[in-house]
C-alpha cells in the first residue's frame, strides 16, 4: 500500500524512505564514528533486503527495502523510511494522527490505533500500528507500523509493512525493529551517536 503525503504521490498508504548518509544505513561497514557529522538517522535494511527505489521530492528524501526478489510494485514485506528536511516544527503523535485518519478513509474495515509516545536517544519519538482487511488495490490484507522521530534538524518516519493480517510473531518483528530506529547528533551528549567498529575488527 503505496502513498504519501506533504505533497508526495498519492499510491495507497504511506511509504516514507531515505536517500544519502549511506554510512548510517550501513553501520557495520563503517570505519569509524568519524564518519558521523550532525544528526542523523540510524537505520539499516533488514538481513535479505535491496533497495527498491529512492528519491528525493519537495525536501523530502525517501527509500523503500523490498526483499531481493521482489519490487516495490509487488511485494510481501517492505520498509520505507523518510526525511523531511527542516521539518524539525513537526510532531510525531499529531502527524501519525493525520495518517492514521486517511488510512481509516482509505480502508474501510481498519480500526483506530493507539500512539504512544515516548523518547528515543533523547529525542521525541510516537509509534503506531494500523491494519487494513482488504486493500481494493491488491486484493489483500495489509498490517504497517511506523515510527516517528522528532529531530533537532529534520523529520524521520520509518515503517514496516506486510501483506497479510500479520502475526504475533511479524508483529514481534516489526516492533524490534522500529525499536532499534533511533536518531543521533555527533558530539551531542544528549543525542550520542554509537561508536561504529572499523571493518576486521
Amino acid at each position: 500500500m503505496r502513498r504519501c503525503v506533504e505533497g508526495l504521490d498519492e499510491r495507497m498508504l504511506i511509504r516514507w524512505a531515505v536517500i544519502g548518509l549511506m554510512s548510517v544505513f550501513c553501520l557495520a561497514a563503517a570505519p569509524s564514528q568519524a564518519q558521523l557529522k550532525g544528526e542523523n538517522l540510524l537505520v539499516a535494511p533488514p538481513a535479505g533486503f535491496k533497495v527498491g527505489y529512492k528519491g528525493t521530492s519537495n525536501g523530502v528524501n525517501l527509500m523503500e527495502w523490498v526483499p531481493a526478489a521482489e519490487t516495490v510494485q509487488n511485494w510481501s514485506e517492505m520498509v520505507t523510511v523518510q526525511i523531511f528536511t527542516r521539518r524539525a516544527d513537526l510532531d510525531p503523535a499529531q502527524f501519525l494522527g493525520r495518517l492514521q485518519q486517511q488510512w481509516l478513509a482509505a480502508c474501510p474495515g481498519s480500526k483506530p490505533a493507539s500512539i504512544p509516545t515516548g523518547k528515543a536517544n533523547g529525542y521525541t519519538a510516537s509509534m503506531m500500528m494500523l491494519h487494513c482487511p482488504l486493500l481494493a488495490a491488491t486484493g489483500k490484507p495489509e498490517t504497517t507500523m511506523f515510527r516517528a522521530i522528532k529531530g533537532n534538524d529534520s523529520f524521520y518516519v520509518v515503517q514496516r509493512a506486510v501483506r497479510a493480517a500479520a502475526s504475533p510473531d511479524q508483529v514481534e518483528k516489526m516492533k524490534k525493529y522500529l525499536g532499534e530506529v533511533s536518531v543521533c547528533e555527533a558530539g551531542s551528549p544528549q543525542h550520542p551517536c554509537p561508536a561504529l567498529t572499523p571493518l576486521g575488527r
